[in-house]
């Protein structure tokens, strides 16, 4: 059990929530008020996982409120939408990688136009610590790239593997589309642009040898989604697959998602993807999901079907939620054995 203490001497508050993702209602939990008022307290049941991240939203007497993270924590996680307060429970520990110092490779800005999205899709393009910019490298195709980078440090990582020669030089298109919810989500307009505007264009900016072997798709949530998407309508693009906590949604795993404006659509690609018996164009998959996560069962049966499908998967549950450092955790070995793996 987990008990959260918030003092509060001079009985200004009207209430404490506690905001979290793990259970549901994540927006709101109640602290209780001591006997003596002093402070307001919850006793909150221990996640099956090993990190929590949270918020609280703390009442003031005249009603208004505030979204803050908890002052009487130290630990705190980078986030989207800024951080949260963390508890790291026994047991965990960060990635080995992370505290390895190794030659960084060189990032560059990059910004392309495309008809079949009607937008711009801009980024950075890494390229590992020496590599030549005019050698074809092989290439890992990242959505919400800078936000990996930044919330995630693949880049770091892909310096470390690169260094112990866990695998070869490379580049990494670290892609930032606009309007992600609308790109994401089985949009046939994006994977279209993704499949015959970007990825040539990328290969113009950083040179890829030819054939689908040499370019690995990578995202999580609705990045994954839209990599598997893209996959499914183009078959060449990709040599493989890394897809984090996929937004795989479907009617019978996530009624929570319903309200969700693109739910339908999504739910339509997936229930293509999970009722076709054969497919002839499979690939290798690595997957990875937190084990207290509501995708979770969505990404189980996405395995499942895939595996009947002919794929070769991998799945690694790791014990955490729906979060950047969650998706850090699990990079290796996943990443890099399917990279190996790739472009051995």
């Amino acid at each position: 059990m987990i008990v959260f203490n918030f003092p509060d001497p001079e009985h200004d508050l009207l209430a404490v929530k506690l905001l979290q993702e793990i259970v549901r209602p994540r927006w709101g939990i109640d602290f209780v008020r001591a006997t003596d008022g002093d402070s307001w307290t919850l006793h909150f049941p221990r996640p099956d996982a090993d990190r929590m991240e949270y918020l609280l939203e703390v009442v003031q007497a005249d009603g208004s409120a505030e979204t803050i993270r908890d002052p009487f924590n130290e630990k705190h996680a980078a986030g989207p939408f800024g951080d949260k307060s963390v508890l790291e429970f026994d047991g965990y520990k960060p990635p080995w990688w992370v505290f390895e110092d190794v030659a960084r490779g060189e990032l560059h800005e990059f910004r392309l136009r495309n008809r079949s999205a009607r937008g711009r899709v801009a980024g950075l393009v890494w390229a590992s610590a020496g590599s030549d910019n005019d050698s074809p490298l092989p290439m890992l195709i990242v959505h919400d790239g800078p936000e990996y980078a930044r919330l995630s440090e693949l880049t770091r990582l892909l310096d470390v593997l690169v260094a112990q020669g866990k695998v070869p030089a490379m580049r990494a298109a670290l892609l930032q589309p606009e309007d992600r919810d609308e790109i994401y989500s089985a949009s046939a307009a994006y994977s279209r642009a993704l499949a015959h505007e970007i990825t040539p264009k990328l290969s113009e900016l950083a040179p890829t040898p030819h054939g689908r072997r040499w370019r690995i798709g990578m995202g999580a949530s609705l990045g994954g989604l839209a990599m598997l998407h893209t996959h499914r309508r183009y078959p060449a693009v990709f040599g493989g697959l890394f897809l984090q906590s996929g937004s795989f949604f479907r009617q019978r795993f996530d009624k929570q998602e319903v309200h969700f404006g693109k739910f339908r659509r999504i739910a339509r690609f997936m229930g293509e993807v999970l009722s076709t018996d054969a497919w002839p164009h499979p690939v290798p998959v690595a997957m990875t999901c937190g084990s207290v996560e509501e995708n979770l069962a969505n990404n189980r049966a996405t395995r499942d079907a895939l595996v009947a499908q002919g794929y070769e998967v991998t799945v690694a549950e790791n014990r955490d939620a729906h979060n950047w450092v969650a998706w850090r955790d699990a990079f290796d070995p996943s990443l890099a054995e399917l990279l190996a793996k790739a472009w051995g």
